[in-house]
């Protein structure tokens, strides 16, 4: 999981939905005008409704009992991203500010029960927001090394450290079961998942093939895991990742996904597509993973929703948006989703979270 801003970029530098609209030979006819939002093609939409209304906001994450959502948003004057959680059944259902108002945060995820979330935050190193990366050496993500990963009550009080170690600590998600916290860590000199208690206690890594692991999610049973990965080839590539690495940066434009048992073995690849492929998150029946893939424009800015087969096939695309579809998210039932998109978007580089109830 990472900040939108990042995403946005590698999706086109912000612009996302206004640029790829206007990519193509003049003789391309105009895009389909949405109904409600939705796009034609998008045939499991019944309904969408926008949860958010202008700035940035993305990673947007259902509680266990599917009421609320956790999400991650830069606005309000801030530059970069918060977290906020907005109860679904409230009249008003206006997003609350839960992380500190300082620093930079990114992956928030509710506890079950619902009474605790996790998020990852840069208060602690410093209370303004990290530099932005150099793009001098391409397009790159920052791993921001304040980065550490804190428990909270749900309205934010209580604040808990979950890890302390040098370097990146964040995109941590929690099991249904409540018993493990997966994440990501740099602590042993590369980009891996580890495990530990829903305090902090016992890490254990799980990786440990060189490149980038991260953006992991247990499975509704909490017996799996499903995350996305980069695997340089040796040689030049494999360089290159590391001597980024060690200047807390790394190139995102080759991503995979993969799944493992909850105890990092039965390691295997699912998806071969060429390109960015990420934000994977399992269908409520365990057999299937909701993504996010440029693969049939690996170069290119337009980013859709996709359903696979946990074995790899039957391979679906879900939304036609010519621009940034992203961070799906099932709930409970499997009948409603969750996702990050520039649809309808008023601005360049507003993104919001939609809800779509689902055929």
């Amino acid at each position: 999981m990472k900040t939108l801003r990042r995403v946005l970029a590698l999706a086109g530098l912000m612009t996302v939905a206004w640029i790829g609209r206007a990519q193509g030979p003049a003789t391309q006819s105009a895009p389909a005008e949405p109904k409600g939002g939705i796009y034609p093609g998008e045939r499991h939409f019944r309904s969408l409704r926008q949860l958010t209304f202008g700035g940035e906001n993305a990673e947007a994450y259902w509680s266990f009992e599917s009421d609320r959502l956790i999400f991650q948003s830069t606005r309000d004057g801030y530059p970069c991203d918060r977290i906020y959680t907005v109860d679904l059944e409230s009249v008003d259902a206006e997003p609350r500010l839960v992380s500190t108002g300082s620093g930079k945060t990114t992956c928030g995820y509710f506890y079950p029960g619902g009474e605790k979330i996790l998020y990852a935050s840069t208060h602690l190193a410093a209370p303004d927001c990290p530099p932005r990366p150099d793009f001098s050496q391409g397009y790159v993500w920052a791993l921001d090394p304040g980065f550490d990963i804190f428990k909270a009550n749900a309205d934010g009080s209580d604040l808990v450290r979950l890890t302390d170690t040098a370097g990146y600590d964040a995109e941590a998600t929690i099991a249904p079961n409540g018993g493990a916290i997966v994440f990501t860590s740099v602590r042993d000199g590369d980009l891996e998942l580890y495990v530990m208690g829903p305090d902090g206690e016992h890490p254990k890594r799980l990786t440990d093939a060189p490149g980038y692991d991260g953006g992991a999610f247990f499975s509704p049973d909490s017996r799996r895991i499903v995350w996305r990965a980069a695997r340089p080839a040796a040689g030049a590539e494999r360089d290159d990742y590391f001597d980024l690495l060690k200047q807390h940066q790394i190139r995102p434009g080759k991503l995979e996904l993969f799944v493992m048992n909850a105890d990092g073995s039965g390691q295997r690849q699912v998806t071969d597509l060429g390109g960015a492929n990420f934000a994977p998150y399992f269908h409520p029946d365990g057999r299937r993973i909701i993504f996010v893939s440029n693969h049939r424009e690996p170069q290119g800015r337009n980013f859709d929703l996709f359903l696979v087969r946990d074995d790899g096939g039957e391979l679906e695309q879900l939304t036609t948006y010519q621009g940034f579809d992203g961070f799906p998210m099932f709930d409970a039932s499997g009948k409603r989703l969750v996702f990050a998109s520039n649809r309808l978007g008023k601005q360049r580089g507003e993104t919001n979270i939609f809800l779509a109830e689902l055929e």
